[in-house]
Parts: structure tokens; C-alpha cells; sequence
């Protein structure tokens, strides 16, 4: 079992907590279960996770602002827990940096299977040949180290990425100048088939505008093309090392 990917599990629901961990050991994960953000701090501090799900709702401070903390030190995969009708939650769970999330109620099996995809993109994304080619893209102002898997402006400025907003990002660049379309682009980054009422790649290539300094009102390194997809607009320079 140490070798088995370990998961934290944040709900104050005990039921919940008990059922995710015994669930999630019987299928060959090492489980922690807390209660709240405070529980979470604790655990984070003593064990590297491989992922974390995280409930909206929880006593004293929210998920989103426990999802917002840890983005600002660490791209472990997020999966958050929303309740059924929590449509703006969910949007705002994708911006502050959420990798996917799940509407309560829900089948621990299809848990375990967003879970399983995370992960195996997770694993990708530590092979950069493998995902985007070249070790590296300079574009605009910026600079995206495929082996680092970070995101640096001429400036120096770092800049913070999820999982998913690194994916979006090396494969619009790979790909470039080819659009892309939204389906093609949920199935790279969530591993799912394409529903046309599903805003997460809009909400991330918001994000990504916002982090590359982009006008959204008139970008210009991710343009969007009506009725097709996204594009990156500036010229994208491969770089080998």
C-alpha cells in the first residue's frame, strides 16, 4: 500500500468520510478522511496527497477558500464536492482552481472514476514529451517550461496554474495556430465527452486570460473563434530545452 496513491477527503458529513475511505481503500488508495480546512492544514502538513476531494460546504470556511489557499503553493489535483443546483459555486470552484467536481448526491463509483482520470492525466503531465513535445514554448511576453510545468514573464513574475490550466495552456500551444474546439479540448483536459451546457473550458480560458495579462475584451494570445473553438494568436516558439 505505500506505493498506493493517497487521497485526502474533506467533509464535515462523518457518514461521508467513512464511506469515501473505506471506499476508496477497498480499491487500492491510501485514504485520509478530516472534517474541516483546519484538519486538512494538519494533514497537509505531515503527508504529501496525490489528490484531494474537497466539499463545498464545510463549517467555518468554505472549500472555494481552501481551494484558493492552495493554489497559491501547490497544483495538487483538486476534485471538488458540490451540492445539486450550485451552478455559480461550481464556475467559481474551476476559476479559483479546481480540477473537476462532482454534484452531490453521487455514486462513489463514479467518484472513483473521476478520481482514476485525474490521476492519469496527473501522471502525464510529469511526462512533457509525452503530452506537448518540446520541453518549452516562448510566447508573447511569457514562457511555459513544459519539465517545470511553470508559467514565467519576461519580467520574472511566476505565475500559478492548476493541473487543468496547464493542460489547456501546453496544448493550445502545442497545437498552435490550429483551433481547437471545445470538445476536443474537454476531452485533453477532463477526459469527457462534450456537453454543450459544460462551462469549464470557457471558465479556464478565462482564467488563463486573466493570468497572461490578456484583455478579455480583446484578447490576443487566446483568441476565440465563434462557433468553433480557441486559438492561440501569436506567433509560438518551440523550445528543446
Amino acid at each position: 500500500m505505500s506505493d498506493a496513491p493517497h487521497i485526502l477527503v474533506v467533509d464535515d458529513d462523518r457518514e461521508i468520510r467513512t464511506l469515501l475511505r473505506d471506499f476508496l481503500e477497498k480499491n487500492g488508495f491510501a485514504a485520509t478522511a478530516v472534517a474541516d480546512g483546519q484538519e486538512a492544514r494538519r494533514a497537509l502538513s505531515r503527508v504529501r496527497f496525490d489528490l484531494i476531494v474537497l466539499d463545498l460546504m464545510l463549517p467555518r470556511e468554505s472549500g472555494l477558500a481552501i481551494c484558493r489557499e492552495l493554489r497559491q503553493t501547490s497544483d495538487v489535483p483538486i476534485i471538488m464536492l458540490t451540492a445539486l443546483g450550485e451552478e455559480v459555486d461550481r464556475v467559481v470552484g474551476l476559476e479559483v482552481g479546481a480540477d473537476d467536481y462532482l454534484t452531490k448526491p453521487f455514486s462513489p463509483r463514479e467518484l472513483l472514476g473521476r478520481i482514476r482520470a485525474v490521476l492519469r492525466r496527473t501522471m502525464q503531465q510529469t511526462r512533457p514529451t509525452e503530452m506537448a513535445g518540446p520541453a518549452g514554448f516562448a510566447f508573447a511576453d511569457w514562457h511555459l517550461d513544459a519539465t517545470a510545468r511553470t508559467l514565467t514573464h519576461a519580467d520574472g513574475t511566476v505565475a500559478a496554474l492548476s493541473g487543468a490550466e496547464y493542460r489547456l495552456l501546453a496544448v493550445l500551444l502545442e497545437h498552435a495556430p490550429r483551433v481547437l474546439t471545445r470538445a476536443e479540448l474537454l476531452e485533453i483536459v477532463r477526459g469527457r465527452d462534450f456537453d454543450p451546457f459544460d462551462r469549464s473550458i470557457d471558465v479556464r480560458v478565462s482564467r488563463l486570460r486573466q493570468t497572461l495579462r490578456d484583455d478579455a475584451r480583446a484578447p490576443r494570445i487566446i483568441k476565440t473563434v465563434y462557433g468553433e473553438g480557441y486559438i492561440i494568436g501569436v506567433p509560438v516558439e518551440r523550445r528543446a530545452t
